[in-house]
């Protein structure tokens, strides 16, 4: 009876630890295919609202500055107040959040919902390794890891043909707003079976919040893109130049502040330390300047596709599952056959693969103008995402290879931080790389196609500097690449977009 019992109630534990699992990984899935869901749908929002480019920027750009400004912060909270605690707080406000946005009634209101819905994700994102970590033994977390790592795949592949499909067939005559609502019924059904089946867990020794860092961080950060995005509508004022001059003295001040901080009580929110490491250092350079290329390609693209080629969200949705396809299965192919062979030759080989799908866009929108097609697209995004995923999956492996571990923690959150600051970096050079080209091309009375062929391709060359310093500065990272349990969470956002 005994041993029945036992078994029973071991059953049981099994049984609520992949429920759990199930609903942590629900929850990163929402994470993801929102942000590529709103790719898809950003020409019918700017239509249906009215909104500007500049707001069109902010709605993309708002949601990843909130949450790089609040993920270090999310998973120190969940650490001294808990993680169940915290990922249900998260994923509650992400879902009221959400409905927000499907009812906005103007860009307003949508741009300050997304900051509000990226600091939920926030809150709830930096929770979910953590829940697996304490839930899963080691011998097991390999395999959950690679459920993980197959789901990120799922939500690249998904989230842009979800956002089209919603977008087009206009349910209840709603036009873009379900690809928000559809968050609703998922969000509550997550609070539920969390609430139920995810275990509490908290970290021994949490450090202490670090409020003024952030505060820093974000001031300054705001001051930066502010007038980034907001200048080229505003005839580029002197304020803005100002504005981008104050947010060098605040960053500096912020540095300053975290070496005090870090003397005093040893918590401060950014260690930098890790900056000592030379590959660390050399890999956050390589996260940053990627996270900027993505966010300009990805919003340019989408813009390109339908303002300019006049194509369908659906007709745009399928286009780019060549490009998510192949990222996911070079992604796959790098992390099990060629970095423990090769190493750092892979990533660099990813980047100029990119390079080189990047120059194949680029005679081909010149070749074609605006009568190309989507076949005619094909090769290069494959080039592209074969590239891509030779960098993403073993990118964070290679910039933690040479950090001690005890600040193990503190360096992967960092990196995750420094990739979606470079994306809402990216996303405000758009002003300046892409937009800028329109109203040149407009002004002139130039077809809306070629202005916008032209302004893509002059963009693509932004991005294909930026992929070479990127191959520069991986001469940096070590030159073999170990496999750790971090690898899952490698490039989630760079697929994500």
């Amino acid at each position: 009876m005994d041993s029945a019992s036992d078994e029973s109630v071991g059953q049981m534990a099994d049984r609520r630890r992949w429920l759990a699992l199930a609903v942590v990984m629900t929850a990163s899935f929402l994470d993801l295919v929102d942000v590529t869901i709103v790719n898809v749908a950003v020409p019918r929002i700017e239509e249906d609202l009215g909104a500007s480019f500049s707001s069109i920027q902010w709605i993309t750009a708002g949601y990843a500055l909130a949450f790089a400004i609040g993920l270090i912060t999310g998973g120190r909270l969940g650490d001294i107040y808990g993680r169940k605690r915290l990922f249900l707080i998260g994923m509650a406000g992400f879902t009221i959040v959400s409905a927000v946005c499907g009812l906005a009634p103007g860009p307003e209101t949508l741009v300050v919902a997304r900051f509000l819905q990226g600091a939920m994700a926030a809150l709830m994102v930096p929770q979910v390794l953590s829940i697996i970590h304490v839930t899963f033994p080691a011998e097991e977390r390999g395999k959950v890891f690679g459920m993980f790592g197959a789901m990120i795949g799922l939500g690249a592949v998904a989230g842009p043909m979800i956002g089209a499909l919603l977008t087009e067939w206009n349910l209840f005559g709603l036009e873009w707003r379900p690809i928000f609502l559809v968050n609703l019924p998922v969000g509550i059904a997550g609070l539920v079976l969390g609430r139920r089946y995810i275990s509490e867990s908290r970290a021994p020794q949490a450090l202490r919040l670090d409020l003024v860092g952030v505060a820093l961080a974000s001031v300054g950060l705001l001051l930066l893109l502010y007038p980034l995005m907001q200048g080229r509508e505003l005839g580029w004022p002197l304020w803005g130049f100002l504005s981008m001059g104050a947010a060098v003295l605040v960053f500096v001040v912020f540095v300053w502040y975290e070496r005090d901080k870090k003397t005093r009580d040893g918590s401060p929110l950014v260690e930098l330390s890790l900056f000592k490491v030379k590959s660390f250092a050399a890999g956050i350079g390589v996260q940053l300047t990627y996270g900027v290329i993505s966010g300009i390609f990805f919003l340019i693209w989408t813009l390109y596709m339908q303002l300019g080629l006049g194509w369908s969200p659906l007709h745009a949705g399928l286009t780019g599952v060549p490009f998510s396809v192949a990222a996911s299965v070079s992604a796959g192919v790098s992390v099990q056959m060629l970095v423990p062979r090769f190493g750092r030759k892979v990533l660099q080989a990813g980047a100029l693969v990119k390079l080189v799908g990047v120059l194949l866009y680029i005679w081909a929108a010149d070749q074609h103008g605006s009568a190309i097609t989507s076949w005619q697209m094909l090769p290069p995004l494959v080039v592209m995402g074969l590239g891509m995923g030779l960098i993403i999956a073993p990118i964070t492996d290679a910039v933690l290879s040479e950090v001690p571990t005890e600040h193990a923690g503190s360096a992967s959150g960092l990196i995750n931080t420094i990739n979606q600051l470079g994306l809402a970096l990216g996303l405000g050079l758009v002003a300046v790389v892409f937009f800028s080209v329109v109203d040149s091309g407009q002004a002139a009375h130039r077809p809306v196609g070629d202005v916008f062929s032209d302004a893509f391709t002059h963009a693509l060359w932004w991005v294909a500097g930026g992929l070479a310093l990127v191959f520069a500065l991986m001469f940096a990272l070590p030159r073999a690449v170990n496999r750790g349990e971090t690898a899952p969470a490698a490039g989630v956002e760079e697929l994500a977009v």
